[in-house]
């Protein structure tokens, strides 16, 4: 009868503009596939030239290279004898469309346009494509010659139709359109589609994941059917790291789950699923039964496959799981990590190079490379070969075996402490005692020398010298010696990253890591062009919140012990002088507000919306028990002074791992002005009154 259909779907890691990296990945997966019984094979969003090509999209060459890879794929053996849905970009009547091509034995079978396009937050669709806003619509496409030659087809569909098999339908979603108000699986589904296929391009936010398992369950849920999701994985050449996570779901519950971050390129799902559970299933809902008698039709496109067996009755099919999701904490061990990798070995360089000052936010970036050092050995343990020749070429050395995470660490991962007359001996201590435990090479170096001769110049040059305030100086002149400082080390930073392996008789250079945190970044308290400007930044779009909780949890699970003076002790920048050998200075009162303020004051500014005066009538309600509205009024206006008085600073921010939906990123995110009147006169005299009200 053939009612038990298998069916693969799979995470990629695909780079953006890597054709043959992404060729050689797509047929990996498609040998998986077949290899596991497949008869139909699903894979990420443009997955042939990469997500992320960004304004390349423009270029004929990408078209044109996407379309010599659909050709390699399509006169290919490996991809004979099962449905292969891939992602590209195409152009239908000088149109740019982002589309599924369905091909199956050398012929094109739909190329399906996307409908939905995600054009909010990190995503710019609307920019590069257009929709396919023809509904049940389908044209001639004309295949171009290099197409022609190996499928001998001059036209194919192109447009919103479904596949029609032997034994089933299908239809495709792609990512956005699941997410969509008017997902085209519920109408696809009451005209009897009964497998749903979505291929995505999703990035990890934290706390993330469970939206998205939700959505693909409850897709099925009310309609019955089977939903079969690929998604993207690792950095393909941007700010973002997308989360695998692919799945297959059945009738409202998930039958098969992909890893969420792994350094595997190349992970397939597959599943047998027995049609008939959906029928029986389907069958005694009456209001959707009654409701798919009304649906206008979709196309269908005849296919003259079967995604099952004649004979089947005693194949085993597969049962319903439990999602595990990963702790926030689990989240920014793994996630930065694993993109911190893939920059690493995509970018060619030998390793990466920290400022560790002993505070919080440069010990957690230090604990995330640890991290990443973790997954490299736990990887090339369970036999990843690509992380093996990786780790390999990273460090120079073609028998290199890296088996214990504190010695890959002492090869690739340099950590500096860069001291001044005002750090402390605990700071010093503290980051000495974390390079030790996870094994990083260490350096000590005083930078005094380097800031006397730079405000020497300046006496020199004007006659005048400037001091600290507690010396009598003004701020202006106490702001200036700080930032001095604060500039130096990022100077001396990229010195040491392109000439310590140098020194060390061993080839290459580092990257530069910064650490500073998405609330630091909202409010501005960093100094422009200092140890915050670096390469790449893993924790810059986490808060200080989340990094404490991240800090306890590698206490925990890596057993650094040296965490626990990091933890207890207050964030510093330790920039002005010490107070009879102690630090005076705190990050807090430095700011003028708590790190547990900036994160409401960046969820209520970027999330909810908010500017001054809504932010205020918010606020007054979530801290009537700890703030009068007087007091709230003065908090809201001095983080939106402070904001708007540092916006340009954002401009210049390193790129930073997207972690939080509030990160205040410029390049692309969060779209502001970088000079304001930073009066806010209209706003906080609506604040004024209302308080007066009050």
């Amino acid at each position: 009868m053939g009612r038990a259909v298998t069916i693969a779907t799979c995470a990629l890691n695909q780079w953006a503009l890597d054709f043959e990296g992404n060729l050689e990945r797509i047929f990996r997966s498609i040998d998986i596939a077949k290899h596991r019984g497949a008869r139909y094979r699903l894979g990420p969003e443009l997955e042939i030239c990469g997500y992320g090509c960004s304004d390349h999209y423009y270029e004929s060459d990408t078209l044109l290279h996407s379309f010599q890879v659909l050709a390699k794929l399509l006169e290919s053996p490996a991809t004979q004898d099962i449905i292969c849905d891939v992602g590209m970009p195409v152009l239908h009547r000088n149109v740019r469309y982002n589309c599924r091509v369905i091909f199956l034995n050398k012929k094109i079978l739909l190329i399906r346009p996307k409908i939905s396009l995600a054009n909010a937050g990190n995503y710019r669709e609307l920019r590069w494509f257009t929709p396919w806003n023809k509904a049940r619509h389908v044209e001639e496409y004309f295949l171009p010659r290099i197409i022609q030659e190996v499928t001998g087809q001059e036209t194919v569909p192109f447009g919103d139709a479904v596949l029609a098999t032997k034994d089933t339908c299908l239809g495709a979603e792609i990512c956005e359109e699941l997410w969509a108000p008017n997902s085209p699986h519920i109408e696809m589904g009451l005209d009897g589609v009964e497998i749903f296929t979505n291929s995505s391009g999703s990035h990890h936010v934290l706390r993330k994941a469970h939206t998205r398992v939700d959505l693909v369950n409850s897709a099925t849920a009310k309609n019955g059917g089977i939903y079969v999701l690929a998604n993207q994985k690792g950095c393909d050449g941007d700010r973002l790291y997308y989360d695998g996570c692919a799945m297959i779901s059945m009738n409202g519950e998930t039958v098969a789950q992909g890893s969420q971050f792994s350094l595997d390129d190349v992970e397939v799902l597959v599943a047998t699923l027995d049609l008939e559970d959906v029928r029986s299933y389907r069958a005694e809902i009456s209001s959707r039964n009654l409701a798919a008698s009304k649906v206008n039709p979709y196309p269908r496109v005849k296919v003259n496959f079967a995604l099952s067996c004649f004979d089947d009755v005693a194949v085993p099919t597969c049962m319903p799981i439990q999602w595990r999701h990963h702790s926030p904490e689990e989240e920014i061990s793994l996630g930065p990590a694993c993109w911190l990798w893939d920059y690493l070995r995509r970018s060619k360089q030998a390793g990466f190079l920290l400022p560790l000052s002993g505070g919080i936010d440069s010990s957690a970036t230090a604990c995330i490379v640890y991290s990443m050092c973790h997954q490299v050995c736990l990887a090339v343990r369970n036999g990843n070969a690509d992380v093996l020749a990786d780790a390999r070429r990273i460090v120079n050395e073609e028998t290199y075996i890296p088996e214990e995470p504190r010695e890959f660490c002492k090869r690739i991962f340099t950590t500096c402490y860069m001291a001044s007359e005002n750090s402390s001996q605990d700071t010093c201590n503290r980051a000495k005692l974390l390079a030790e435990q996870i094994g990083s090479y260490h350096i000590n170096l005083n930078i005094d020398a380097a800031v006397k001769a730079i405000v020497g110049i300046f006496s020199m040059v004007t006659g005048r010298t400037p001091c600290f305030s507690v010396c009598g100086g003004s701020s202006r002149e106490n702001l200036a010696l700080q930032n001095v400082q604060a500039r130096v080390r990022m100077v001396l930073a990229y010195l040491f990253a392109q000439l310590t392996l140098w020194t060390r008789g061993m080839p290459g250079g580092l990257l530069v890591l910064g650490s500073a945190n998405v609330d630091e970044s909202l409010r501005g308290y960093l100094t422009k062009y200092d140890c915050s400007s670096a390469d790449i930044n893993p924790i810059g779009g986490i808060s200080k919140a989340d990094l404490k909780n991240f800090i306890q949890y590698c206490i925990e699970n890596f057993q650094l012990t040296a965490l626990r003076s990091i933890m207890s002790a207050p964030p510093t920048a330790e920039l002005e002088p010490l107070v009879d050998g102690q630090v005076a200075q705190t990050d807090e009162a430095d700011m003028g507000m708590t790190y547990a303020e900036l994160s409401i004051y960046g969820k209520l500014r970027k999330i909810a919306k908010a500017g001054p005066y809504s932010m205020f009538c918010k606020l007054i309600s979530m801290w009537k028990e700890i703030c009068t509205p007087r007091e709230v009024a003065s908090k809201v206006k001095h983080f939106f002074k402070m904001y708007s008085i540092n916006r340009h600073k954002m401009t210049t921010l390193t790129p930073s791992y997207h972690a939080e939906n509030y990160s205040p990123d410029d390049n692309r995110f969060d779209l502001r002005p970088f000079l304001y009147n930073t009066a806010w006169s209209w706003q906080f005299r609506c604040i004024d009154k209302q308080v007066n009200a009050l």
